[in-house]
């Protein structure tokens, strides 16, 4: 209980600093989300309600998601091209090994579902698809649908983790939001046989 109560002092604290910057909140925020892709612990929530207050729900939750997606596909790439050999060793071992063809194996439907689910660690998604034989293009298009429905949720549905967690109709909201992206990713997929594509 003490590590949420530290997180949620500073979700405060970093939102009341960035929201007295004035004009300069969103361009911080912004900057800040795309920094979030490689950095765990920085609250995306945080930065794209910031975005939300200061720009208004349209013009801030789009800034907010072109800076998620290029923020998690810099992640992808920076695992992809600049770390993926030192991992060589540790990934080609026993259950690592099983859980890393896994993620090979996801269809377009699936990415687009885990990265649309809020509070979900962005990090170690964009970390496990770079260092995993995912293509890199349907890796790009499921972050471009995954995250349209994290921004909404954390920029204008939003709550905190721990609200979130104790509040029946913020679950909903995630159920809703989620099964959205499934169902459009899903008719995506199938019009534009993407899977096949990025075989």
């Amino acid at each position: 209980m003490e590590i949420v109560e530290l997180m949620k002092n500073i979700d405060v604290w970093l939102n009341d600093f960035l929201l007295n910057l004035g004009v300069w909140a969103p361009i911080l925020a912004s900057i800040l989300i795309v920094v979030e892709g490689t950095l765990a612990f920085l609250p995306l929530f945080v930065f794209v309600t910031v975005n939300v207050l200061v720009l208004g729900s349209i013009v801030g939750g789009i800034l907010s998601w072109i800076c998620t997606v290029i923020g998690s596909f810099l992640a992808f790439t920076l695992f992809r091209k600049g770390f993926s050999k030192l991992f060589d060793k540790h990934i080609n071992k026993g259950k690592v090994k099983k859980f890393m063809k896994l993620i090979d194996k996801l269809k377009f439907t699936q990415l687009v579902l885990i990265i649309s689910i809020p509070f979900a660690p962005s990090f170690f998604i964009n970390v496990g698809a770079g260092l995993s034989h995912v293509n890199a293009r349907k890796y790009f298009y499921s972050l471009l649908v995954g995250k349209v429905l994290t921004v909404m949720y954390c920029g204008i549905l939003g709550t905190s983790l721990k609200e979130a967690l104790t509040n029946p109709s913020a679950i909903i909201k995630i159920f809703i939001l989620v099964g959205s992206a499934y169902l459009f990713s899903f008719i995506v997929s199938k019009k534009f046989n993407l899977d096949e594509r990025f075989e």
